[in-house]
Formats: C-alpha cells, structure tokens, sequence
C-alpha cells in the first residue's frame, strides 16, 4: 500500500502513475463500452490507457537512470517526464486531451509540489485542456476537470496535500454523475462520460497515490446493448471519416494557423504540448489535406490514420488469414515458437513488453485474425489495449489469457488455422487451460510466503503464481514441485531450462517422473536468457 505523502515528491507521481495505469486497466473495457462522444467508437478507455502507459514508461525511464547515482529523482523531473510521456504517447480524443491535463499539472508542480501548488497544478490544467479544444462541450471531459479544479480550491487554506486531493476526486465524481444531463447524447444512451469517468479513475489512483488507501470505487453505467454498436449511426451519421493524429515540430506561430486550417476541414480538433513539440488530433474526411496542413506547419511525424467503422488491413500486400503473436521469455523458446510460424515478442527479464510492442508484432504478422498469447499474468492488462489498439484498425483478434509460458507453447501446439477461427482460439483456449505451469526463483531476501519463511537465497518453488515449496537446491526443489503437481494426474510434462540449468537436471527430472509416474511423457526445452531458471508445465 502506498505511504501517506506530506506533498507531490518524485515517488508519488511515480506511484501515482502505476496506479493509474492499473485502474484503467481494470476499467479499460468499462469505459470502453460507453464511449458515445464525439464519437461512439468505443475506444477512449483503450486510448487512456495507451497513453498513461506511455507517461508512465516516460517516469520509469528517469528513475531508471538514477538507480546507479547517488541521488534519487527530483520531484520536477517525475513531473515533466509523466507530461513528456503523455504527450507523445496520446491517442485519441481523450488521450490527448488527458496529455493536456498532465502537461498544465506539470507546468506547476515542477517548480513547487505543496498544498497550495497542487490547487493552482490543477486550475491551470483544466484551463490549459479548455484551450487546446478548438469547440470546448460541457458534459465531457473538460468539465469534469474544471470541477476537480474548483473543489480543489474551495479547501482550507490549511488543508494538505491529502485534503487537496480528496477533494479534487470528490469534485470530479460529482461532475461526472451530472453529465448525462449536460450533453443530450449521454441522457439518451443513459451513460456518463467516458472521457471524464477516466480522469475520475486518474484522480483516484492520485488519492491512493497521495493518501496511502484507494477511494470508494464509482459505478460505471454500462448500458445493455453495446453503446458504440447501438449509437454509432445515430451519433456520427454523416460524420467526418478518419481520424488523424500525429506528433509535430513547429512553432507557436505555426500551430495557430494550423488550428484555423484544422478547424475548417473536419472536428473533434485537439491540439497540445508547447516548446516546439505538439501533439495533434482531428477527424476529418481529408486525411491526406490533414497530415499536409502539418507539414505545412512544421515536421509531422508518428502519423496514425483510422478510418472509422472501417473493416481494413494492413497495406501494401496481400495478408494471410491468420497468424499467432506470442510473447516469449528467451531466444530459446523464440526460435521454437518462430518454428511453429509464431510471431513473437520477447519479454526480457525485468522488462515486460508494452502495449505498442504487442501492436507491432500484431501488425508484422500481418494477418486478418491474430490470436494473441501474452504468457504472462501482468500483461494482461496491457495485452488487452494492445488487442483493442489492433482491432480498432481492422484486425480481428482473440486475446487468450495464458498466464506462463508453458501454457502458451500447449496452446501452439494445438494450432490448426485451416479450422474456423472461433474453433481454434477455443481448442488453444483450453489447451492453455489445462496447463498448470510452475516456475523455479531465488528468494532475493527473508519474506513470508504461502509455504513459510523463506531466507535469501532459497530456491522457490511457484506453482500457479504461489510459493508453494522452499528448498535449497533446484534439484531437489524441482522434484518437490512435480510430485505436487502430478500428484492430481497428468499426462505431459514440459520443462523450459534457463541458460545457466545444466542438460543433467534435465535428466535426474525425467527419470524422477519416469520412474514415479506410469504413462507420462516429458519434453525438455532450452529457454536460453530468462527471468526463471525453470519453467515447469503439466497437461
């Protein structure tokens, strides 16, 4: 649980980001489901999460290069690295408007972190979100923000930074509960703002942040038919076509009379950042007079188009029918999975892929359906956004939430893309499911654990997610945690071995299991470079 915190220090902005990034990938889909404004896509809580996970990523890097320093980071470099990662990380409406929100923030906070600062942090974000947006609506977003800002600066002159806070969230929730009543297409979907209940989730992770203990979650109302299948006609009917986005070097100067030009060929029009880095975001139905207007202006690049409703492909060749995107924690099983025609994504120890790595890999597979098979149970959030990102450009994707990488090489190995695609992703689905997988670690330091108390040192023994066995050497703790596992039946083990476990345990394993357990096979695989010296799977 996150400490009580007297103001806005590096640390908490750092725990504030993680904890962002993991509501909104709770709510992800929530949120998702009743995005109606400006238009019923059905993305926002997809794109917040993208572009949180971008700040994030941003924070992570400069506490990153501090680690070998003697100094830890300031408060002001946390702020602007969250505001910079935002910025280039936004996507859509609500991201960038998000982006916007945390740059007005960090304009303050970097120069003063108190009480006092905090309240003026978001008066000036919810003014600085107002202006980027070419036609500011109530109901949304924005006001949503100027709420959190006045209930902000009604608090005691005396309040701290807990009090502030509170009572910016309080501000917040309470705004966004009128919405429906402020914007007539919210009333009649009977839906609260999607862009504003993510700032809700952002401002709660803030209190966690700041506070030490997570606010009263708040209900979101999700209608019975999906919002952005129901709405979508009634809503956008006639409606510009594309969306365009993209990162821009130019003047201010310039981005003034990029905005006019903007604003005259389409809507939505959202334009954030400053000191010669802009942010740009505008649904139009000249994408192509779009992108020129910035090069125009200055130096556009990172340019995303989609083409809303849009049942595309990838470009430029013909696309395969369907493909499988694995994410693997060493070369070896990336060369055995590339064998099997995977497209994979490598996790390497202590660095978890990103959302927009898993994009990628989906978009090099370069297929119309794409099963994706994270392997991992801290992705999923992250594969989640990264399946929405995907289908949002036309890609039909099933997310299978395998949990090890065991479970994933069992899913491959049933593979057959000749079936329908909704045959395969429930064959892979379940044999993923029946794959208990456990994993061999050393305990870094004295802890309490579901098995007992485990000194540094030790040789764990995790068996779906818990320390189930304590031992002193891999061997002998290896074959404790396959009697418990085939002690409820099997049929197959798998074992992946890291790059420093010998061929010989390998050996000693599969005698252990040959001569206790009648009718079980065992594989063996070279893992190479991976967090875990073991992986250990039972179908």
């Amino acid at each position: 649980m996150p400490q009580t915190a007297d103001d806005m220090d590096a640390v908490a902005v750092r725990t504030w980001c993680s904890l962002a990034l993991e509501a909104l990938g709770r709510e992800r889909e929530a949120i998702d489901a009743i995005n109606v404004y400006p238009v019923a896509d059905g993305d926002t809580g997809t794109n917040l999460y993208l572009t949180v996970e971008s700040a994030t990523q941003a924070v992570e890097a400069v506490f990153a290069a501090h680690e070998t320093g003697a100094t830890a980071p300031v408060a002001a470099d946390a702020v602007r690295a969250m505001a910079h990662g935002a910025l280039i990380g936004a996507r859509g409406n609500s991201g960038t408007i998000l982006a916007q929100l945390l740059r007005g923030m960090a304009g303050v906070l970097a120069v003063g972190h108190d009480a006092d600062q905090l309240r003026r942090a978001l008066a000036v974000a919810a003014a600085a979100a107002r202006q980027a947006v070419a036609h500011p609506v109530e109901g949304t977003v924005l006001t949503v923000a100027t709420a959190a800002a006045e209930a902000a600066a009604r608090t005691e002159d005396d309040a701290g930074t807990a009090e502030v806070v509170q009572a910016a969230y309080e501000g917040a929730r309470t705004a966004l509960e009128a919405t429906p009543g402020q914007l007539a297409v919210l009333g009649r979907a009977g839906v609260v703002d999607a862009g504003g209940r993510g700032l809700v989730t952002v401002l709660g992770a803030l209190v966690e942040a700041v506070c030490g203990r997570a606010p009263e979650r708040t209900h979101v109302a999700v209608p019975a038919l999906p919002v952005a299948d129901d709405c979508a006609a009634a809503e956008t009917e006639g409606g510009p076509a594309f969306e365009v986005i993209y990162l821009l070097e130019a003047t201010d100067d310039a981005v003034d009379r990029l905005r006019s030009r903007l604003d005259r060929l389409g809507d939505s029009l959202v334009v954030v950042g400053g000191d010669g880095l802009w942010n740009v975001h505008v649904h139009v139905d000249d994408a192509g007079a779009a992108v020129e207007a910035g090069v125009e202006a200055g130096r556009p690049y990172r340019i995303r188009i989609t083409h809303f409703g849009a049942d595309r492909v990838h470009p430029h060749t013909e696309p395969v029918q369907r493909a499988v995107v694995v994410v693997v924690p060493g070369d070896g099983l990336r060369g055995l999975c590339k064998e099997a025609g995977a497209t994979t994504v490598l996790a390497r120890p202590g660095e978890p892929p990103a959302s927009g790595e898993l994009v990628d890999a989906i978009r090099r597979a370069h297929a119309r359906e794409v099963v994706l098979l994270p392997n991992d149970a801290e992705l999923r959030h992250t594969a989640a956004a990264a399946a929405e990102q995907a289908r949002s450009e036309g890609v039909r994707v099933a997310l299978i939430p395998t949990r090890a990488a065991v479970q994933g090489i069992a899913a491959l190995a049933v593979h057959e893309p000749d079936r329908s695609f909704d045959e395969d992703v429930v064959a892979m689905t379940a044999a993923a499911g029946a794959t208990r997988y456990a994993e061999l670690a050393v305990a870094e330091r004295q802890s309490w654990t579901m098995a007992g108390i485990c000194q540094a040192g030790d040789i764990l023994g995790l068996i779906d997610g818990d320390v189930a066995v304590i031992g002193e050497d891999v061997s002998r703790t290896a074959r404790d945690v396959l009697d418990r596992m085939l002690a409820a039946g099997g049929e197959l083990v798998t074992l992946v071995l890291g790059e420093d476990i010998p061929d010989s345990l390998a050996d000693v394993l599969e005698e252990h299991v040959r001569e206790g357990y009648l009718a079980v096979d065992t594989v063996v695989y070279r893992g190479g470079h991976q967090r875990a010296p073991l992986l250990i799977g039972v179908e």
